[in-house]
């Protein structure tokens, strides 16, 4: 029989050592939303099993009502548990539409094959998989979570997961190590979000700067100067298309 969970961590088999710590990513108690608390007791895998685009909007949409406690496979029937404990819900079985629970995986890359194409890398939503552009990659498996999204990306199928507990659920993965790979997730958004904004930057100010340089030209005849019209209708509706990108992508 599974024990019901008390709020500690429920043993596992892996182990983290990694520089990030669970801390990073707690909420003070008293300023907790439901959804942080809901958060707190996700297994932190960000596989989008359950259907959303990993833990955090999962558990928004458990705290507006929208989505059930049992669409997490990772997290299994202890999981389920354990939203129940929280939101107040009744326990049900995990929906089979989002998966069974399984033992922990751990993905593999086979060396040989690799082309380091780097797909791999940028679907990793915990930063668990090393390499670069053309050169071979490798997953540190202390740092990978099994959510397998690192396998469809793959151009030469040179990925597998491979079962690296007899444990399910909450039994193979410990809350030390959901602190762990949601520390790793969130760092990795915060960092994304910092590189888009730079990039954005720069192409804005490349922008501006053509538009004046435009702006400045002087044509010496009216088909000189339809050509100016040209290019600056050109440059303003780039420019009010990465506004309104930037506009949509806030919403």
């Amino acid at each position: 029989m599974r024990k019901s969970w008390s709020g500690k961590p429920s043993g596992g088999s892996g182990s983290y050592n990694g520089t990030f710590s669970a801390t990073h990513c707690i909420v003070p108690p008293d300023t907790k939303t439901l959804a942080d608390r809901i958060e707190d007791v996700l297994p932190q895998t960000q596989c989008t099993k359950c259907g959303y685009n990993g833990c955090r909007p999962y558990a928004e949409a458990i705290a507006a009502g929208s989505a059930e406690i049992n669409q997490c496979p990772p997290g299994g029937a202890e999981g389920i548990a354990r939203l129940s404990s929280v939101t107040g819900h009744k326990v049900i079985p995990l929906n089979p539409v989002n998966g069974v629970e399984r033992p922990r995986a751990v993905a593999y890359i086979d060396e040989a094959l690799c082309i380091g194409c780097t797909l791999c890398i940028q679907a990793c939503p915990v930063d668990a998989i090393i390499g670069a552009a053309k050169l071979m990659h490798t997953v540190v498996p202390d740092l990978c979570t099994g959510c397998d999204l690192c396998v469809n990306p793959c151009p030469v199928d040179c990925i597998v997961m491979y079962p690296v507990t007899e444990t399910t659920g909450w039994g193979a993965w410990t809350q030390q190590q959901a602190g762990a790979a949601r520390a790793r997730h969130d760092y990795r958004a915060v960092h994304l979000q910092r590189e888009k904004d730079e990039n954005e930057a720069r192409l804005a100010a490349k922008a501006e700067a053509k538009m004046k340089a435009v702006q400045a030209l002087d044509p010496a005849d009216a088909a000189g100067e339809a050509e100016k019209e040209r290019k600056r209708a050109i440059i303003a509706a780039a420019m009010e298309r990465a506004r309104l990108q930037k506009e949509a992508a806030k919403k």
